[in-house]
This record gives C-alpha cells, sequence and structure tokens, in this order.
C-alpha cells in the first residue's frame, strides 16, 4: 500500500506506539525517516533505532525512550509542511517551539536537522514537524 505522506505516517506510528506505552515501533525504511530518527535520537527523544533489512523490505525499529515513572519522554509530533502545502522558512523566521523546549526538523540543503543547527549554519528549509 502507498503512502501519499511517508513522514506524516512515521510520525502518526510514533505518536501512536507512545500513547499505548510500547517499547519499540515498526517503520518502513528511507533515506529520511533514517535522517530524522537519527536526529530524534541526537536529542534524548528515542533511545535507539536500528535498520531490519528482510528480504523483500527494510524496516526502522525504533526503541521509545520513558521516564521512571512510565512517562514518555516524546510528549508531541507536529506535522508542518504537507503535500499540499509546503513550509519553507529562512533562517530568521525559524520558530521556537515551546520556548525552546521542544524542537523544529528542518530539511535543509545540507540534510535534515534541527532548527536550532540550521539556524547555527545560517541556513533555512522545508519546516518538517514540531516535536516536543
Amino acid at each position: 500500500m502507498t503512502v501519499s505522506d511517508p513522514i506524516a505516517d512515521m510520525l502518526t506510528r510514533i505518536r501512536n506506539a507512545v500513547m499505548v506505552r510500547h517499547n519499540s515501533v515498526l517503520i518502513p525504511s528511507s533515506k529520511t525517516k533514517l535522517a530524522i530518527a537519527k536526529v530524534l535520537k541526537e536529542d534524548g527523544f528515542i533511545s535507539d533505532f536500528h535498520e531490519l533489512r528482510g528480504k523483500s523490505n527494510r524496516v526502522i525499529k525504533i526503541q521509545l525512550k520513558y521516564s521512571d515513572k512510565k512517562q514518555p519522554i516524546l510528549a508531541g509530533l507536529e506535522r508542518v509542511s504537507k503535500p499540499g502545502l509546503r513550509v519553507y522558512v529562512e533562517r530568521k523566521e525559524i520558530p521556537r517551539v515551546l520556548g525552546g523546549l521542544g524542537i523544529a526538523l528542518l530539511s535543509t540543503s545540507k540534510g535534515i536537522m534541527t532548527g536550532q543547527q540550521a539556524w547555527r549554519q545560517g541556513t533555512g528549509g522545508e519546516l518538517l514537524c514540531y516535536v516536543w
């Protein structure tokens, strides 16, 4: 089955898995999704991720992260730029999420990175999503 917005599908799968307190979630793999998972791991929103290769398909297994009281570290995910309405920002327009507690993910010419990293490098790009 083809998905018209694979990034939104990835975010929805993660959001649903966190809501029911799963330890991990499987997501169909792509280079963009691997880059997003890498940024989420670097910023401490997920524990780990691995790409599993099968005979006909590849999937990403994302290990979700919880606090001591089984409260999820990842509180929310929101898709911003969609296939029907792309959202692009310049360096000076990069938003802060929840006053700096969350991150904005951008797809730039230098790869997928957080809004803060893009601001430091002086580049803008497509605003993919907010994570908090």
